[in-house]
């Protein structure tokens, strides 16, 4: 990522040093996963949609701990695992929106709330900022080379309203707890970055 572009990386002391946490990141662009794995201060296990992992790209990722995911269905062996994650005290990466889009959290899904609930580990917003800037592009898929992005970290959070309660409706009510502190997030981010 360094080689490549010119990450700048704020608040990454916010991450917790240890213990479970999870990482909501906003997602609008192919190499924001790989710019966190390649900056975070500790190593992050994302779940990464099932496709990604045909042909020679699979074994890499397995071997670098990315967790394969079946988008089509609630794939329990991909939840499990990803609690397991936690359960070990890792970092579980997710993207809250599920795919790319506009990267600004505005149609979260309930998936990470059920994490977050089901775990009880906190939760860190992460903005990539700059990661979808068009002009300059030598090639279409990426961001200008050398061009700066950045990682944003902000404080983490739990999810929960501390009653442990882990029902459909605290599930409901977690993720429009989140949905706002991660677009709060994002808009200091921006701020803070002038994007």
């Amino acid at each position: 990522m360094y080689g490549l572009w010119r990450p700048r990386v704020l608040g990454a002391w916010r991450m917790p040093a240890a213990g479970p946490a999870i990482l909501a990141i906003n997602h609008s662009h192919n190499i924001d996963g790989p710019m966190l794995m390649g900056t975070a201060p500790r190593p992050v296990h994302f779940l990464i949609k099932k496709e990604a992992f045909a042909g020679p790209l699979g074994p890499f990722l397995r071997g670098i701990g990315q967790l394969e995911v079946d988008r089509t269905s609630a794939d329990r062996a991909a939840v499990t695992t990803a609690l397991d994650v936690l359960a070990r005290g890792d970092v579980l990466g997710i993207f809250p929106e599920g795919t790319r889009g506009e990267g600004d959290f505005s149609s979260l899904r309930a998936g990470l709330a059920y994490f977050a609930l089901r775990s009880g580990a906190p939760v860190v917003p992460v903005a990539v900022l700059g990661s979808a800037e068009r002009r300059g592009r030598a090639i279409a898929a990426l961001p200008p080379l050398r061009s700066r992005v950045d990682v944003v970290f902000g404080d983490p959070f739990r999810a929960g309203d501390g009653s442990g309660r882990r029902t459909r409706k605290a599930l409901d009510e977690a993720t429009v707890r989140i949905q706002e502190r991660l677009g709060a997030h994002l808009a200091d981010a921006k701020r803070l970055t002038g994007r």
